[in-house]
């Protein structure tokens, strides 16, 4: 694709004067503004279409820009690709998708989920929705108020509706892909017309990706015909110049700094990591992650060549890509996580009874539980079998960036960029167990050059409006993006206050950044700091408890327009504050369970409320 749109690549046929014009007036529009423009100029050209002259009035245009996809003239018939995402996936493939439908002269809208508002639903005529499930079969975020909406008795007849579902899940969770299975069995129950069979994709996300995108491809074709004409996109699509540093590619980044800041006798090493980065390719905002291309450890890698008694050097081809056996296993397959084909061919090798009923019916949550304390060493050493290069190779899912929650602002940091890493190393059956990315981070010296990108997260950010009040509850390295927060908005000179929940297990070992927040109480860049150390008594007190005691003030905050984001575990942990959230909204402002909770979803929905929770 054409780096600019309007360069004489026929998308449109404006002479030299009206193309300098136009590229002037989108210059410094944001993409919501762009959606707007694109949704105007269709209905003008369908207003012209049918009567043959422009249309008279711009008093009816909207004062102010929408962040719902414009409305669409029925001369002018275009795809909506909605995607809900947790982790970048199901956005990369959303992209994807709306790249290939504008490639083949067809009109698309790509929308996140969250920037859709779900009445609208019932407006559009081709729908492709990408769907990821997150946590206990919960949707994602950005997804919650569509699934909600869907679900629920508001929900119109989709009768002229047609769609197409891509669930995105990890098959070591019992309720696999179930946000996607919700909404392709709902939109059927509404009467939508259903395009082609759901596809359920696993951590490995290519071999049933693709395919169902070249299907989405063709039924928009189908659908649409030569009528569409090329619209723009509601994410600006086409690259910047250099371009940023992505999961695609990665750049080059140098440890700077490697400090432990939780106390030695703590159970837990967390690690405060300073990354050197590229400041022309490497542009994030606090609430983004970094990602971290890492390798499996070594010691690691020769221990799965020792269980399977197989040979390094052996060549193994897959998908047209052949490397030693000890290449795959080093940098390109998953040897710390389990994953059901692993489990699957396995069991089929071992013959072992006990393997299989791990995954029978019914058996989800025993799986989960294995699937938390055991890596594939254990599996291996556990279950012995006969393997050779290629099976294994391909009953092992690739090796996937790691993400790291960025924990500073540029704006504060200059061409640096901060993380918080609890690092995974513990003893399973006498034997050492790490994880690759943290214990990479851990390792590394000061000069050490790793291999990262930026992974945006648009759903987490700080208020635009500085007189925003801001209430952040982080525990443990949740703490990280808050860091962030706080130097940003000092660093813009923001008014508003901020509010800062933290939690963990010891007081004189756990509390990451002590120091910092005390001097920015000090300075009233923190106007409050309430905490929870859980082992300090002998009854156990969490962030949820203090969030109870300060119920009626923290209401006060909200009332008054503040935003509340959530950063941590999510199976344990952002369940409990959401509850406690809900219970003091109900409390303090004497409603019910039910308004409560509709409450926490208009601020979710307004993106007051927001959570990023792994």
């Amino acid at each position: 694709m054409s780096a600019n749109p309007l360069s004489g690549d026929g998308l449109l046929p404006l002479d030299p004067e009206r193309s300098h014009r136009l590229q002037a007036l989108v210059a410094d529009l944001d993409p919501t503004s762009l959606v707007w423009i694109s949704g105007y100029t269709a209905g003008l050209a369908a207003e012209r279409a049918r009567t043959g002259r422009v249309p008279g009035q711009l008093a009816q245009v909207p004062a102010a820009p929408s962040a719902a996809p414009a409305a669409r003239a029925e001369a002018a018939p275009s795809a909506v690709i909605l995607y809900g995402s947790q982790t970048g996936n199901g956005r990369r493939l959303a992209e994807r998708l709306a790249r290939s439908l504008e490639a083949g002269g067809l009109a698309a809208t790509l929308v996140n989920a969250a920037d859709f508002p779900p009445k609208r639903i019932g407006d559009e005529r081709l729908v492709f929705l990408i769907a990821s499930t997150h946590g206990d079969g919960d949707p994602p975020d950005d997804a919650r108020a569509l699934v909600e909406f869907l679900s629920g008795r508001r929900a119109p007849q989709l009768g002229s509706l047609a769609y197409a579902v891509l669930a995105l899940g990890d098959s070591s969770y019992p309720k696999f892909c179930q946000t996607g299975r919700v909404l392709d069995e709902r939109l059927a129950e509404l009467g939508a017309r259903r395009l082609f069979s759901r596809v359920d994709c696993d951590v490995d996300l290519e071999p049933k990706a693709g395919p169902w995108l070249e299907q989405a491809l063709s039924a928009a074709r189908a659908e649409l015909g030569n009528s569409a004409p090329r619209l723009a996109l509601v994410t600006p699509l086409r690259p910047a110049a250099p371009v940023l540093a992505s999961r695609d590619q990665p750049v080059e980044v140098e440890i700077l700094a490697n400090q432990r800041i939780s106390a030695r006798s703590a159970e837990r090493d967390v690690r405060h990591i300073e990354l050197a980065i590229p400041s022309e390719r490497f542009d994030y905002e606090p609430g983004d992650a970094i990602g971290l291309v890492a390798d499996n450890p070594v010691a690691v890698v020769e221990r799965v060549l020792e269980l399977t008694r197989l040979d390094p050097g052996t060549p193994v081809t897959i998908d047209g890509a052949t490397h030693a056996l000890g290449s795959w296993l080093a940098s390109r397959r998953e040897i710390a996580r389990l994953s059901r084909p692993l489990l699957e061919r396995l069991a089929a090798l071992s013959g072992s009874v006990e393997l299989a009923s791990w995954l029978a019916p019914g058996a989800g949550e025993q799986l989960r539980a294995r699937f938390k304390e055991l890596q594939v060493v254990d599996l291996l050493q556990r279950f012995p079998a006969s393997w050779d290069a290629e099976t294994l190779v391909r009953a092992l899912n690739p090796l996937t960036p790691r993400l790291y929650s960025v924990a500073s602002s540029r704006r504060s940091v200059g061409d640096e960029a901060h993380l918080t890493v609890a690092v995974i190393d513990y003893r399973f059956g006498g034997e050492r167990r790490v994880g690759p990315g943290s214990w990479q981070l851990a390792t590394a010296n000061p000069g050490a050059v790793l291999r990262a990108f930026v992974e945006p997260n648009t759903r987490f950010r700080v208020p635009a409006d500085g007189s925003r009040d801001v209430i952040m509850i982080g525990p443990g390295t949740g703490v990280a993006p808050f860091r962030g927060f706080l130097q940003q908005r000092i660093a813009d000179g923001a008014r508003g206050r901020n509010w800062l929940f933290y939690g963990g297990r010891h007081l004189e070992r756990d509390f990451l950044y002590q120091l910092e927040w005390q001097d920015a109480l000090k300075k009233r860049h923190l106007q409050r700091l309430d905490v929870a150390f859980s082992r300090d008594q002998a009854t156990k007190l969490y962030v949820q408890q203090r969030i109870a005691e300060h119920g009626r003030e923290l209401y006060a905050w909200l009332e008054n327009g503040a935003s509340v984001y959530v950063c941590g575990d999510a199976e344990r942990m952002a369940p409990d504050v959401h509850a406690a959230l809900g219970a003091v909204i109900a409390e303090h402002g004497l409603r019910s369970a039910e308004d409560a909770s509709e409450y926490l979803a208009n601020l979710a929905q307004s993106k007051r409320y927001c959570r990023d929770v792994y």
